[in-house]
């Protein structure tokens, strides 16, 4: 069945008029608050194209969303020289571990015979201080031998004791700067601090319908009605987004024309990517970036038709 998502605006744009804010608002990712609130933690950069972590509050009733803060941080900033997120620290997700939150980053270098290294690092806010310290100065996910080139676009879920985490994984890099193929694998941990990768491909590239795609990426992953459903970004050179589901057997399979928008988003400039979704108020609504890796900023969407994800 589709999915009808009804944008209702952009949130953030892009530009912002801060000092290590001057291009990009990327990844958007939903933290619930108490009532109709929440914060928004999203990847500005900084004049060297670097990103960093910053959040806004917002409250969502309905189709109404109203921002109730100005732009704050940077809570997550780039490593130290030659560190592995040294020219970037791109959010992915954040959850809440007791009384601490967990937040999940993309750290990023440029490279020079490939155009980047992704890596996954954690950084932690302890009760409600708002101040994030990196766990380490080394990912937390990196290269294995199950993915030996990098990793990235971490999303966690946790039920009880067992942590799940899907993220991203180069297979290869071809001789031209963006020919690559890029996959969805996953990871298990029982502390979330600690995990260990899969070498199975959990969402492949899909070649028979899209013979030009080269990349699945920025899972998000929510239960429903005790399936497990996955929205995500593809790329065939451009961007667009995807959906899946867990099938009874553990599989996932892809359904990425079940999703359907309403009137065209201007500032989209025709792209939707690196999507969020997440459930406010018994509604579901989805962050989304537009062209330009979120250099427009960033919109939201309502499921106007939440059976539609009532699936087998």
């Amino acid at each position: 069945m589709q999915q009808n998502w009804k944008p209702l605006g952009q949130l953030v744009k892009a530009p912002l008029d801060l000092p290590w804010a001057k291009t990009h608002a990327a990844y958007p990712t939903y933290l619930e608050r108490a009532g109709q609130r929440g914060t928004i933690f999203f990847s500005p950069r900084d004049e060297f194209g670097r990103s960093h972590v910053a959040a806004i509050d917002v409250e969502i009733q309905g189709d109404n969303v109203r921002l109730t803060s100005e732009v704050q941080g940077p809570f997550i900033s780039p490593g130290a020289r030659g560190e592995f997120d040294a020219d970037g620290a791109s959010i992915s997700c954040i959850i809440r571990e007791g009384g601490d939150l967990f937040a999940y980053y993309l750290g990023w270098t440029k490279g020079d015979s490939v155009p980047f290294a992704n890596f996954i690092g954690l950084a932690i806010a302890k009760g409600d201080s708002g101040k994030f310290e990196k766990l380490s100065n080394v990912p937390i996910v990196g290269r294995t031998i199950e993915n030996p080139i990098c990793v990235g676009y971490p999303w966690v879920y946790r039920v009880g004791d067992a942590w799940q985490m899907w993220f991203g994984s180069h297979l290869l890099w071809g001789e031209r700067r963006l020919e690559m193929e890029h996959v969805l694998k996953r990871a298990a941990s029982n502390d979330g601090i600690h995990w260990t990768p899969e070498k199975a491909i959990v969402v492949g590239l899909d070649r028979a319908t899209s013979p030009e795609e080269y990349a699945i990426s920025r899972p998000t992953v929510l239960s429903h009605n005790g399936r497990l459903l996955m929205w995500y970004a593809r790329r065939s050179p451009n961007y667009s987004l995807g959906f899946a589901w867990q099938h009874n057997d553990g599989s996932w399979r892809r359904a990425d024309s079940a999703l359907q928008f309403g009137q065209s988003d201007a500032w989209t400039e025709g792209t939707r990517t690196y999507p969020c979704v997440f459930k406010q108020g018994g509604e579901f609504y989805m962050l989304y970036n537009g062209s330009g890796y979120g250099l427009t900023g960033f919109g939201i969407a309502r499921l106007t038709n939440p059976d539609s994800l009532n699936l087998g």
